[in-house]
């Protein structure tokens, strides 16, 4: 659940992500955070297919349904809560999904330079 100190990379409130498919750490369609996140599912991107098949690539399926785990599988243009690494190892490797600024949390930035954020920005 959103807590009162979930702060965007931009300075404002958290706001969400995709409740369809529903999304975050805590299944709340936000990037909300906190110590069991151990992933720092912090960065609210726009699914490509690039970015796809690179997260297929480096081990982590978010193409395919898991209907056992709740997960539809995802397409280009759905939002998610990844992991700050994985959005991290995508932009060095040229293939970075468009960052929703606003719904991307604060903590992302411990991982994500705010510059490689901007430069993704997602059109609004």
């Amino acid at each position: 659940m959103q807590k009162d100190e979930d702060r965007n990379v931009v300075g404002g409130s958290l706001l969400p992500c995709s409740t369809e498919p529903m999304t975050g750490f805590f299944r709340d369609g936000c990037c909300s955070t906190g110590p069991e996140d151990l992933g720092s599912h912090t960065v609210c991107a726009v699914m490509t297919e690039a970015f796809l098949a690179f997260s297929l690539e480096t081990g982590n399926d978010l193409s395919t349904p898991r209907p056992e785990w709740g997960f539809p599988g995802l397409r280009p243009d759905d939002r998610w809560c990844v992991c700050a690494s994985r959005w991290l190892e995508a932009y060095s490797a040229g293939v970075a999904a468009p960052v929703v600024l606003g719904s991307t949390h604060a903590r992302a930035l411990e991982i994500v330079p705010i510059d490689a954020l901007i430069s993704h920005a997602a059109s609004p």
